[in-house]
């Protein structure tokens, strides 16, 4: 019978070939960062893509192998000021790879060092320089997390890795403490993301419309933060807002770039935390929030050691005053027992004990002097034993 089908190597050779002889020299690509690996073995590892600002249009893997990456990087390094990451729109020369286990890829042989930045690090400067302009990149500084921060808004994609770790981090700390957590979705990544997000933050918030966020000044902000009246459905203003989102590509993470979102996050009136991204990520939204740290697992613990801060200086308190109530007690017992001693020194019963009598008349009233007494009067001579009436005969 006839062989009416190809064997998948041969189809791969039929590519290979083809792809060859469509490109079968160096050519000069430009392309976005997307992803860099620098390996042990000296062989560094990069993932490219193009972009509409949004929307990824393609992506391929690119390798510069360890014979060229360490003077290529190191150059790349020396003339622009940083080294090659996620990012950076560049332009490299490269030969068009096929191989019939991992497909096309680039094998890098040039970097063009006049094409540094990307249009995402771009934007991200011109948000960070038009937020300074404007006196907005401080203003979320000048607002201060309660002692005990214990509502918390939290925007997030209610389904992220993130938002669960930070549920779960939070809420079963060792110290056992409670916190009030509410979720806000939202659109996390992607062109709708800083719309999105800036609704969640309005909610979260408890105003109705966006006009709170278009406010700036610190007393406007403060008189709104401190209402419970501008809670939405009567809930409490929260004590923070959290914007929540673990690690992802830098095309992923570029919404917390956008000039709108970091405007909002700058002009609430209520402190906002973010944890976006890894620890090489650090996004306008970062540098305009309150606090920013790296993962939501962060976050959680800066919670949670703010308020075992506060429990520590209660139980601190709580020591202090025991030792002052009870040093308060030693006092006072000091003084009655000198005010006994006193008593007992004075109480003319004790005067029996040591040989003496007393003697009163015939009313009981203690007699000082022999004058106070005539003949035929009646006393009493008391002693510790009994008292015996008497009467005077005369007196000497």
């Amino acid at each position: 019978m006839e062989q009416n089908y190809l064997e998948l190597y041969e189809l791969q050779q039929i590519i290979k070939e083809g792809v060859e002889e469509a490109v079968p020299g160096p050519v000069r690509v430009r392309a976005e960062v997307a992803s860099v690996q620098q390996r042990t073995n000296g062989h560094c590892y990069l993932e490219l893509c193009q972009s509409d600002g949004r929307t990824e249009l393609a992506k391929v893997r690119a390798i510069i192998w360890r014979s060229q990456a360490t003077v290529l990087l190191s150059r790349f390094a020396q003339a622009t000021g940083a080294p090659l990451q996620p990012g950076m729109a560049v332009i490299f020369e490269a030969r068009v790879n096929y191989s019939e286990l991992y497909g096309v890829s680039l094998i890098v042989e040039d970097i063009d060092v006049s094409t540094t930045l990307g249009e995402a690090e771009l934007r991200r400067r011109r948000t960070l320089e038009r937020l300074e302009k404007e006196g907005l990149l401080e203003l979320q500084k000048e607002l201060a997390l309660p002692d005990v921060p214990y509502r918390l808004a939290v925007i997030s994609a209610p389904d992220a890795a993130g938002y669960g770790d930070f549920r779960r981090h939070l809420l079963e700390n060792e110290y056992g403490f409670a916190f009030d957590v509410q979720l806000f979705p939202a659109t996390m990544q992607g062109e709708a993301a800083p719309a999105s997000i800036i609704a969640a933050l309005d909610k979260g918030v408890g105003c109705s419309g966006p006009a709170l966020l278009s406010r700036s000044g610190v007393a406007a902000r403060m008189d709104v933060a401190g209402s419970e009246a501008a809670a939405t459905d009567g809930a409490a203003v929260p004590d923070a807002i959290l914007i929540l989102r673990g690690g992802g590509s830098s095309l992923d993470l570029a919404c917390f770039d956008d000039y709108e979102l970091c405007a909002a996050i700058a002009r609430c009136p209520i402190p906002v935390c973010t944890a976006i991204g890894h620890d090489r990520d650090e996004h306008a939204a970062d540098l305009v929030a309150n606090v920013a740290v790296k993962t939501p697992t962060a976050l959680a613990d800066l919670f949670i050691d703010a308020v075992a801060a506060e429990d520590e200086r209660i139980s601190n308190f709580q020591s202090r005053l025991r030792l002052a109530f009870t040093y308060k007690l030693s006092v006072l017992e000091s003084v009655i027992d000198k005010l006994e001693t006193r008593i007992n020194a004075a109480n003319p019963l004790k005067l029996l004990e040591r040989g003496y009598t007393l003697i009163t008349n015939s009313k009981g009233v203690l007699l000082k002097r022999a004058a106070d007494v005539g003949a035929g009067d009646s006393i009493g001579v008391i002693f510790p034993d009994g008292t015996l009436n008497c009467t005077v005969n005369g007196k000497v």
